[in-house]
């Protein structure tokens, strides 16, 4: 597996994500406005089911003076990695989308997101990146930072909550491989049919944190910028 967690690796794939983003925009914005991005890693398994994989999806955020949003447009331009994404991955995204306006207090008619996906795998599927996705979309909006060496896994539901995801095992032993420090998982699920998923932690030398809302979760992946 490729060295997911090396700064240069991250550096080189925001970038490129972001161009990519920027050019594909076709929803007239307020000129007066900027783009807001964020980058947030995300966990799944490749076709096996049994290999954890890293992948990271790249959210753009704008304003669109018609306010007939939220309106979310997902680029799945294919350019050496899997970027096409299923209908329960898009649903998982239009939750986060629902889960982010309530937590800014916004009504979202303004908002225009842009999500790019890039994984090893030809088609990512399922809902347990959607709960990261809400925290970049709150993160893009605010202004704050995502921590470089946390990850997140989880469905996320319109009012906050943050439900079960499945292949925990897979997931914690491709963040350790990808240096993340620590990994949030649903509340209940430390302990549950995967085991005592603490053990792996210690074997990974990695720290296992629960969480049950996008605010809980939101502390601890982001950090103010000054």
């Amino acid at each position: 597996m490729a060295d997911h967690g090396s700064a240069r690796y991250r550096l080189r794939l925001i970038l490129l994500l972001s161009t990519i983003i920027g050019c594909t925009q076709a929803v007239p914005l307020w000129s007066a406005d900027r783009h807001r991005f964020a980058t947030v890693p995300a966990l799944g398994v490749l076709a096996n089911g049994q290999t954890g994989t890293v992948h990271y999806i790249v959210l753009q955020l704008d304003k669109d003076p018609r306010r007939e949003g939220p309106t979310i447009l997902f680029n799945e331009i294919h350019l050496g990695g899997g970027s096409v994404v299923s209908e329960d991955w898009k649903e998982g995204v239009k939750q986060a989308v629902a889960a982010a306006t309530k937590a800014m207090g916004e009504d979202g008619r303004e908002w225009v997101i842009t999500i790019k996906n890039r994984s090893y795998n030809a088609l990512t599927e399922g809902a347990s990146a959607s709960s990261a996705v809400a925290v970049g979309i709150v993160a893009a909006w605010r202004g704050d930072e995502i921590k470089s060496d946390v990850a997140l896994t989880g469905k996320i539901m319109q009012d906050g909550r943050i439900e079960a995801v499945g292949a925990l095992p897979s997931k914690i032993e491709a963040a350790a491989r990808a240096e993340f420090k620590t990994l949030l998982i649903p509340r209940g699920q430390l302990y549950s049919q995967d085991g005592d998923l603490s053990q792996l932690a210690t074997r990974w030398h990695m720290t296992i944190l629960e969480v049950s809302t996008l605010e809980e979760a939101y502390q601890l992946m982001t950090t103010a910028r000054r």
